[in-house]
């Protein structure tokens, strides 16, 4: 069905009047922000916004009166005064049938080639002609049909409303504009080749003018290019062209596509960036053209018996259909510049231009980094880097000449219980875990039934038949969140069906519906056929080797992804600033291509300053877990198996021919990475910046003061990550003599020993002369002996990481089994977050939003956040079930409405059943791996 064709943009009716002659100025304003108390002796919340001004050389001067956010907005402001202030009547130009469009094709035809548009127009089609008029002989004058193509693009604008398959088909461009030349009064073309020339001579002065505008340059300049061979099993490769200034620069592309001449030279549109003259040329079969406009097709659908083989690389690239080998060239002429404009195009810009085209492909590329990130699986507006989700999904949508993507925000009312919330955290989206994000009903956060917003989002081939949607329970309390979150869903999921294109059609897993997404196979199968006739195929024999025939190769029989790499040449004095779950990390990094012989090294990527967040899967694994291995300041390396070679293609600035031969056996990867900065999670920031002293350490004097009032001897942190706690009471004088820490996390315990063994070894650094100290390796919810009676048992901020199942095993399997004589265990409460965020510094590029909705959780990785009235049902549970009292207080606040910011549960043990007690102590179960130990001040062993 076709569409209503839009009104032209003020700014696009100013050009049509005024063209070059219109000059905008977008100036920058500080202004408050609505809601700044005036008269404050306080630096004041500002934003940037833009007023508008438009110069027309003496004609009219504009400045727009108000101000905008954006600079676009500002400038179309200004254009639409000075519209109003002439008078000009705005129009569309644009034709509403194929008749008028057909009418409207052969004058402008005939308007190119009048004596008194040339050579004074700006428009690149002039570039051609001043070409033609320096050649001698028959070729004087003439110019190739699809130069006409190449430089205007409202006749392919025509041509697409005579035929809309005129969009994705250049021969049928070529098929109209031949036959509509023919019916162009004062020009010609000829029969048997595709040249057109004016039928009037060209007046002596405007040769002369085409002259001087020809530098005299006459070497001609070598231009790389790419060929894109039409046989799939040929590797595309680097060509030169030899482009002269005296000869028009499609004769070399003819050469070395055998066309009969320059004028059998077909062209794409652009390519890869909009701004560049990438496009692909390539030969025209021979076909036979209709002159009848209600015929204007051609007679070539690549099943005759003439030559038309599709090239399907090039035409998945471009878009449009491709036929015989294609050069991939930036050489050619435009309105910024007189002369021939080129640029080499290397292989590398060739298989970025396919990278461009994966899902995750334009995030890599504008974090310049093709080798190391990887689109990050969950949406936080402080810490997201590049384009937004919503923007990745519109991009990949229109590289795959889908229709936009349409989304619709539902604003809703929250459903709160005392118990659970269907309410989705801000930065965590899943369907398991909406389910376990909570709310409090009773008065104490904002409003009693805030609005959460849902997102739900379509996806529509270019015929805007319905392919893939996504409808979800999720809610979030933005509604920028909800259309965020929602659009990484969805690329994610393309992401990840992406990965399976090197398997046979048949064998594609396409679920119809699953985790709210709903497919449509046989219409989304039929919009990526020419994708999948691409990639869509397995490589013989070892499966192991890398895959020369597409971006798209997922070795899934050999991915097996290692928890921790392992680091050599580590360099730098441990600074004890490390990287934490959370934590937006600043590193530098250096990636080479070894051959495993050590006798080739190929420099593939650099990155001075690349900055992510760990835990949010935004760069590969092995890298992450490099990076929190080390503290600020320190470097190391690793080795990890070899990308995909088109990556490695793609990442490499200086391409050798060796590296298009490069396979997963014969090389590897070496990463040199050094952390540069770590900003903490903004949980610990909000903390650090509302509470004297901060909450972390208002935890631990709570921990001292309960020890010193049992005058403890033993100590263990259940969870102890990388220390903290172990670390803090060493700072207290008490009376303990044992510390014991467990963690599941090989990394954490790692850094807990570093941290520990230094302060141990210098008695300057503590204030407690501990005799033992020991790290265990295993889960806190499997018993060990050794762990068995301890005097008091301590767990911070640790069970909100975990599924709430899993927590009320942790306190099931601590009390009864462990059985401490206390057990302090401390998780956020909920009701203070409405504080905690509204004190924290906004978002400059954001307004602030009233009825918000509920709160997000303080940390993404958050599983759950309770209320009191949550957590305290949880406590008691427990302690009646295991003969524990239990008593309730928290840090944070002065403990009044809505309570601490970090609430606490104090478990005593009542009673201890001396049978029990002789059989657990005797009992031989020791799960846990000692990871490390300090005992009577010997050195520590491993």
């Amino acid at each position: 069905m076709p569409t209503a064709t839009p009104a032209p943009t003020p700014k696009a009716v100013i050009h049509q009047r005024y063209g070059a002659k219109a000059v905008y100025r977008a100036e920058e304003v500080r202004e408050a922000v609505h809601g700044a108390c005036p008269g404050l002796a306080l630096p004041q919340t500002t934003r940037c916004v833009y007023r508008g001004h438009l110069e027309l050389a003496g004609v009219l001067s504009v400045a727009t009166p108000g101000t905008f956010l954006r600079k676009k907005d500002a400038e179309q402001a200004a254009a639409q005064m000075a519209i109003d202030k002439l008078g000009i009547q705005a129009t569309a130009n644009i034709p509403s049938t194929p008749q008028e469009a057909w009418e409207e094709l052969t004058g402008r035809i005939s308007y190119f080639f009048a004596d008194e548009n040339f050579p004074t127009s700006s428009h690149p089609l002039v570039g051609h002609l001043c070409v033609a008029l320096r050649r001698n002989g028959d070729l004087l004058g003439r110019i190739p049909i699809s130069a006409i193509v190449t430089c205007d693009v409202k006749v392919h604008t025509l041509c697409k409303i005579i035929d809309p398959k005129a969009e994705f088909d250049p021969l049928l461009v070529l098929s109209m504009i031949y036959n509509a030349t023919k019916q162009s009064p004062g020009v010609s073309v000829s029969n048997s080749n595709f040249w057109v020339e004016s039928q009037r001579p060209y007046s002596p002065e405007a040769v002369d003018q085409a002259l001087q505008r020809w530098s005299g340059i006459s070497d001609p300049i070598r231009v790389e290019a790419v060929l894109v061979p039409c046989v799939m099993e040929d590797e595309p490769k680097v060509v030169s062209l030899n482009v002269s200034e005296n000869e028009h620069y499609m004769v070399d592309i003819a050469s070395k596509l055998s066309a009969t001449d320059s004028s059998h030279v077909l062209v794409s549109r652009t390519v890869g960036k909009t701004s560049s003259e990438i496009r692909f040329y390539f030969p025209a079969p021979d076909v036979q053209f209709v002159s009848d406009l209600s015929s204007n097709v051609v007679g070539c659908r690549g099943d005759g018996n003439m030559n038309c083989v599709i090239n399907k690389r090039a035409s998945y690239i471009s878009g449009q259909t491709i036929y015989g080998d294609a050069i991939l060239a930036n050489v050619g002429y435009t309105r910024r510049d007189t002369e021939l404009q080129t640029e080499n195009v290397t292989l590398c810009t060739y298989y970025r231009i396919l990278l461009g085209k994966l899902p995750d492909g334009i995030y890599k590329i504008s974090k310049d980094s093709i080798l190391v990130a990887e689109l990050p699986y969950v949406y936080s507006r402080t810490s997201w880097k590049g384009p937004s989700p919503r923007d990745l999904i519109c991009s990949f949508c229109r590289l795959q000449r889908l229709s936009e993507p349409h989304f619709t925000v539902n604003r809703v009312r929250a459903s709160c219980n005392a118990l659970g919330s269907a309410v989705c955290s801000e930065e965590t989206g899943s369907p398991k875990t909406a389910a376990k994000n909570q709310c409090a009903n009773d008065g104490r956060i904002d409003k009693e039934n805030p609005d959460v917003f849902k997102c739900y989002v379509k996806i529509y081939s270019k015929k805007r038949e319905l392919l893939l949607e996504y409808s979800t329970d999720d809610k979030w309390s933005k509604e920028s969140d909800a259309l965020q979150n929602s659009a990484l869903k969805v690329l994610i999921w393309f992401n990840r069906y992406f990965k399976q294109l090197n398997m046979h059609v048949e064998k594609l897993y396409l679920p119809e519906s699953t985790d709210g997404f709903t497919v449509y196979p046989n219409i989304f199968l039929q919009e990526f056929a020419m994708c999948l006739s691409v990639y869509g195929k397995t490589s013989g024999g070892d499966s192991r080797t890398c895959n020369t025939d597409g971006l798209f190769y997922m070795d899934t029989s050999h991915q097996q992804l290692e928890n921790s790499a392992f680091l050599t040449d580590i360099d730098g004095q441990d600074s004890g600033v490390f990287p934490s779950h959370g934590s937006l990390t600043c590193i530098s990094y250096t990636v080479n291509l070894f051959t495993k012989d050590k006798r080739k090294k190929y420099l593939l990527e650099v990155n001075n300053e690349f900055e992510f967040e760990i835990g949010a899967g935004a760069v590969r694994n092995q890298l992450e877990s490099c990076v929190t291995q080390l503290s600020v300041d320190q470097s190391a390396c690793f080795v990890d198996e070899l990308s995909d070679r088109d990556l490695i293609l793609a990442a490499a600035s200086e391409l050798s021919p060796d590296l298009s031969k490069i396979s997963r056996d014969s090389c590897v990867l070496e990463f040199s990475v050094k952390v540069l900065q770590v900003t903490e999670p903004l949980e610990d920031r909000m903390e650090k910046a509302l509470f004297n002293p901060p909450l972390s350490k208002q935890r631990v004097e709570f921990a001292v003061r309960h020890i010193n009032q049992l005058h403890a001897t033993t100590l263990v942190d259940f969870g102890c990550g990388s220390g903290s706690l172990l670390d803090s009471l060493l700072e207290h004088p008490t009376t303990l003599e044992k510390i014991v820490g467990v963690d599941i996390s090989r990394k954490g315990l790692t850094r807990a020993a570093k941290s520990l063994h230094q302060k141990l070894s210098k008695k300057s650094l503590t204030q407690t002369s501990v005799p033992t100290a020991v790290l265990y390796h295993g889960s806190v919810t499997d018993f060990d002996s050794r762990i068995y009676g301890f005097d008091i048992g301590t767990c911070l901020e640790v069970i909100e990481h975990v599924e709430e199942d899993e927590a009320s095993l942790f306190g099931s399997v601590v009390l009864s089994s462990f059985c401490p004589a206390v057990l302090i265990v401390s998780t956020p409460n909920y009701e203070y977050n409405p504080i905690l965020q509204r004190s924290a510094m906004p978002n400059k590029e954001e307004e602030p939003e009233e009825n918000a909705g509920p709160c997000k959780f303080r940390n993404h990785d958050h599983k759950f956040e309770w209320t009191r009235a949550q957590f305290q049902h949880w406590a008691t549970g427990l302690a009646a079930s295991h003969s524990y009292s239990v008593e309730f207080s928290g840090v944070g606040g002065s403990g009044e409405e809505p309570g601490y910011a970090s609430q606490i549960a104090v478990f005593r043990r009542m009673a201890r059943d001396q049978d029990e007690s002789s059989q657990k102590e005797d009992e031989p179960l020791q799960p846990y791996e000692v990871l490390w130990e300090w005992a009577n001040a010997s050195i520590p062993s491993n």
